[in-house]
């Protein structure tokens, strides 16, 4: 379902692999490989079901909301701790008229 698509490339690559001289060959000597050099290991291509795209957005949903429910919750405990100082002070002026 998404895989990737490699264009095919019409146009040169601008590299030249003949000579105009007749009398030097078209394609240079190469050395074989030393038998010591292994080749790369494929790396597995990674498939997306629709069953991990769910669970994608499902763990990226959980996340979001725990993470805004955190934020909350600390928003509301600076409110109340400002409340509880904004009563303190006016109680202390309200007492503080009182005593004159």
């Amino acid at each position: 379902m998404l895989r990737p698509r490699i264009p095919t490339n019409p146009l040169p690559t601008g590299i030249v692999t003949g000579t105009a001289r007749n009398d030097v060959p078209a394609v240079p000597h190469q050395s074989p490989a030393p038998m010591s050099a292994t080749p790369a290991p494929v790396r597995p291509t990674v498939q997306l079901t629709p069953g991990a795209v769910v669970a994608a957005i499902g763990g990226v949903t959980v996340v979001v909301l725990v993470v805004g429910a955190v934020l909350v919750s600390m928003l509301l405990a600076v409110a109340a701790a400002s409340l509880a100082i904004s009563a303190l002070i006016v109680r202390s002026l309200v007492a503080s008229q009182n005593h004159r």
